[in-house]
């Protein structure tokens, strides 16, 4: 971080001020601190009577307790710090930082140095009588955890992707330590030890992996890590561009025909001529198409196609080649849109539509991922313009494929947001495009969306026909997504015919279907998981409390707030009145008419109002 910032806020540890460099001023209430995390990290401006509920609600006069408290801030912040108003908007000095900005949305090589990067957000705070703000507490620590998680990996790609092997390793093992079952993470640090020559360790990491999956997970290693175990470090001798265009050319035909392994092998040794040769055009252009076909492959061996996009884009900036720079930051956008890492999503895909040098075509999948991403996280507004606008200048280009994409996520949102009508039309219009193009892979997915829509229009004859060819196909695919959707939705379709234990077998079993393959759709899994904790507590099942413990972990850690509203709601039906007065907060920022039926629904079973 920038220390010749006047003020600096370190909220990540244990929290304090730093002016110029030295300790700032002390508060000297614990609730001081708590006020200003959440002035920081609100996507709203509270008002005065929400705070004072959220931190006071114990005190005789909660108002004045509040005003305290503001005052204490202003004298800490200092002068040129304004925090005023009802709301309360709080406006830190031009020059300020704070920490957690800096984590969410600065470069991997500045958020690697914070102080308190991978510290708990207000280490060592604990309010009594303040279950809501709790419960928000813990769902910003999980957040942000995944935050430092993803840029300790980033940071170990790119030091890696420039030959820095050292301190890569250090950061690779620091995020095996982080999340000790994560393959990506795994794959990681075996590519790094291959890279750097120390073959040995790359084995014993194997092994002790190849240990440990079997302990804990009842299988083996996955693709990923193999695929990296298999790195080398000594490329071939030099070919020519005709040689290495050849080898592209193989490689991209054994994949487009099913064979992924030898697809795969020929375009590590068409990177290997390229780097040889010394092309830096190509070598750019077999890492995107090496990238492209493991990411966009059914074998889970998107940690290998991230490598292969970091080298690229590196060799690109350094030789001014703006549109391959583009192209790898869209995928890469893509793969942490996937794994649910969504501020570093936002930064690569906001990077390719704000630099103004990506081709339309680039331009416009960036805008359809980056409003995916924008769904997933609950900004609708975002999401429906980015993904508007890109789906029609797709259709206008005649690319289909992109188009029946982004009509498949604008069904989604009218979906979760009840608007049935709407969702139908943009998902028929998503499958119409898809069957036009004959792109069958893709077609499960707007299918079973739409099944889902005719679920809840009462249409059950209709769902189960959408559905069941839905999943049908993503068996004969083999993709675990489209298959957990649709799983998905036969479950519920399960549970409308009369058979809920039917329905909670199948939802366990989609979750089993979604996730089998290492890097999944995280949203999709915890969309399943919200449909199991809605099974579960509306049939009493005795495993519900666990899954809403688990699916409030994963959706705050994520950051997918609407998911996480929901997995408080879960918890307020079985009588958490800190979890109803938290996700009340919460919905507030998210503008979907159905999640406010469903916080007022919820509040409205507990006993007595809610602060």
């Amino acid at each position: 971080m920038n220390h010749t910032a006047r003020l600096v806020v370190h909220l990540l540890g244990r929290p304090h001020l730093e002016v110029d460099g030295a300790s700032g001023y002390r508060f000297r209430s614990r609730k001081s601190w708590a006020l200003l995390a959440f002035l920081l990290l609100s996507e709203r401006p509270p008002t005065r009577s929400r705070l004072a509920g959220l931190l006071f609600s114990e005190a005789d006069d909660p108002l004045r307790a509040l005003r305290w408290c503001l005052a204490e801030l202003r004298r800490g912040l200092g002068p040129a710090a304004v925090l005023d108003g009802d709301p309360v908007v709080l406006t830190l000095p031009p020059d300020a930082a704070v920490d957690v900005d800096l984590l969410l949305d600065g470069h991997w090589n500045d958020a690697v140095q914070l102080p308190g990067l991978g510290l708990p957000l207000l280490d060592g705070t604990f309010l009594a009588n303040a279950e809501p703000f709790e419960a928000w507490l813990l769902s910003q620590r999980r957040r942000l955890a995944a935050a430092a998680e993803a840029v300790i990996h980033e940071a170990a790609l790119g030091l890696a992707s420039r030959g820095e092997f050292g301190r890569a390793r250090d950061l690779a093992v620091r995020a095996t330590e982080m999340s000790p079952l994560d393959e990506s993470h795994q794959a990681l640090l075996i590519r790094i030890y291959r890279l750097a020559g120390d073959d040995d360790a790359a084995a014993r990491q194997l092994e002790a992996w190849s240990a440990t999956v079997r302990r804990e997970l009842g299988t083996g290693p996955g693709a990923a890590v193999l695929l990296a175990a298999r790195e080398r470090a000594t490329p071939p001798n030099p070919a020519d561009a005709a040689s290495i265009r050849a080898a592209t050319e193989s490689a991209a035909a054994a994949v487009s025909a099913g064979a992924l392994v030898a697809g795969v092998a020929s375009f590590e040794s068409a990177v290997r001529m390229a780097d040889a040769a010394g092309a830096d055009s190509l070598r750019v252009e077999t890492r995107l198409e090496l990238a492209e076909a493991l990411i966009h492959s059914l074998g889970g061996l998107d940690e290998a196609g991230v490598a292969a996009l970091s080298e690229a884009e590196q060799i690109a900036a350094a030789n001014g080649d703006a549109e391959a720079v583009s192209r790898a930051r869209t995928e890469l956008g893509y793969v942490d849109f996937l794994r649910a890492n969504y501020a570093r999503a936002e930064r690569w895909l906001d990077q390719v539509l704000t630099q103004g040098s990506a081709a339309p075509s680039t331009r416009a999948k960036a805008a359809i991922y980056l409003g995916s991403v924008a769904s997933d996280r609950a900004d609708y507004p975002r999401a429906i313009t980015l993904l508007e606008e890109a789906t029609t200048e797709c259709r206008v280009a005649g690319e289909h494929r992109r188009a029946a994409y982004g009509l498949s996520m604008l069904g989604r949102i009218a979906l979760l947001r009840s608007d049935l009508e709407g969702a139908a039309t943009r998902l028929r219009d998503s499958i119409e495009l898809a069957e036009r193009d004959h792109w069958l892979s893709f077609l499960p997915w707007p299918q079973a969306l739409l099944g889902h829509v005719q679920l809840r229009q009462e249409d059950l004859e209709g769902a189960s026909a959408c559905l069941e060819q839905s999943f049908a196909r993503a068996c004969r695919i083999g993709d675990p997504c489209w298959e957990g959707i649709s799983s998905r939705g036969l479950a519920l379709l399960a549970e409308a015919s009369g058979d809920p234990d039917r329905a909670v077998a199948d939802l366990v079993e989609a979750r089993t279907r979604a996730t089998r393959l290492a890097d999944p759709y995280v949203w999709l899994d915890v969309f399943i998981l919200d449909a199991l904790c809605e099974v579960g507590t509306r049939h009493g099942h005795p495993s519900t409390a666990t899954w809403v413990d688990e699916m409030h972990e994963r959706s705050s850690r994520a950051g997918m707030r609407e998911l996480t509203v929901r997995a408080m709601l879960h918890a307020a039906r079985m009588g958490s009145r800190g979890d109803a007065e938290a996700a009340v907060i919460l919905a507030g920022a998210i503008e979907n008419p159905e999640l406010e039926r469903l916080v007022s629904t919820a509040c409205a079973s507990l006993s007595g109002p809610l602060r």
